[in-house]
């Protein structure tokens, strides 16, 4: 009988996740049903935002609130290895939203889930990355949020994360100046030598980030991607450009908070030049995803865009890859291969 690893939740965290919120074990993996498949995962998508529905009594219109001693839910990209439903045959690859597991059964209602699209060649884990929800973010972000113009100023928080990574080298490849936010000299350094960043800031080494910023930023901020909140985003909102644009597309600030960080105190900053600030989530431009896609990899294929990938291996290593991102080990999308 095959046996299942699943990753479980033993403790809500407090504060920043740490690695004994997590625990592995093992289990015998029953029959399927008529209806259900049995779907070996391939890869796991790491997601900040998922440390939402850690906290107790969290659950929303998205997703229920984790369970302590239940598996941790997330995204996987599996393959369909048993099948008792016509519509899921075996050998269709999927991207559904299950559980820390190296395998899942499904009946294909009561998960959301995706087939892979056809006609685009390319690595599996593109489609949790630049492919996937973060990489369409920072392009629908940049094109229908920011709407961001040829010799315009892009300023990126998080920007050696999942969606900054890819954001800033749209920007770039859009004509504008991307400078990116993150933690650390190495991370800054990066990001101007890997991603063609033209300038960076280290917000933990300064005592004035609207000054670091400013010096940055000469010109001003015409689009600011919010992926943090918090602090950062009221120093970028000090620094904005008459008519600019701020896309709020994560608040890591806030995931590990058990209280929400307290909201920028600068607002009216946003009536005084005529800036909109609006919400970001790219399933809403769910039609347009092929377009997205296509263009995507024509920019890869042309080198103008890389993709980023904090890859592990092994169920093992889930825990542990999700609690560097809070710690700012990661640079690019946080992903854990479980098989080929």
């Amino acid at each position: 009988m095959k046996v299942n690893r699943q990753v479980l939740l033993e403790s809500r965290p407090v504060g920043t996740p740490v690695e004994h919120n997590f625990r592995v074990i093992e289990n015998p993996i029953r029959q399927i049903a008529d209806g259900e498949v049995l779907i070996q995962n391939l890869y796991i998508s790491l997601d900040a935002g998922f440390r939402n529905w850690m906290k107790e009594g969290s659950g929303d219109h998205i997703l229920p609130a984790m369970e302590i001693g239940e598996p941790v839910m997330g995204l996987t990209l599996g393959r369909v290895v048993e099948s008792k439903n016509p519509k899921l045959p075996l050998g269709d690859l999927l991207m559904i939203r299950v559980s820390w597991e190296e395998y899942s059964i499904s009946n294909g209602i009561d998960e959301w889930y995706v087939k892979l699209p056809e006609g685009i060649d390319a690595p599996l884990s593109y489609y949790l990355g630049i492919l996937g929800d973060t990489g369409l973010s920072a392009y629908f972000g940049l094109t229908d949020v920011g709407k961001l113009q040829l010799g315009e100023t892009l300023l990126v928080s998080g920007a050696g994360g999942a969606v900054g990574s890819v954001a800033g080298q749209i920007g770039k490849i859009f004509g504008a100046r991307s400078v990116g936010i993150a933690g650390s000299d190495e991370k800054c350094q990066r990001l101007m030598d890997e991603l063609g960043y033209d300038a960076a800031v280290n917000y933990r080494d300064t005592e004035d980030l609207s000054a670091a910023i400013d010096e940055a930023c000469p010109n001003g901020v015409d689009v600011y991607f919010d992926n943090i909140g918090g602090p950062l985003l009221e120093a970028a909102i000090n620094n904005i450009n008459e008519k600019a644009r701020i896309i709020l597309c994560g608040a890591i600030t806030d995931y590990h908070l058990d209280e929400p960080a307290p909201g920028p105190n600068n607002l009216f900053n946003l009536s005084k030049n005529v800036a909109t600030m609006t919400g970001l989530m790219c399933h809403h431009q769910k039609d347009r995803y092929d377009e997205a896609r296509h263009q995507i990899m024509d920019w890869i294929e042309s080198g103008q865009l890389r993709s980023i990938e904090y890859m592990s291996d092994g169920i093992h290593r889930v825990g542990p890859a999700f609690c560097d991102m809070f710690q700012g080990k990661n640079f690019g999308k946080t992903i854990v291969k479980l098989a080929d």
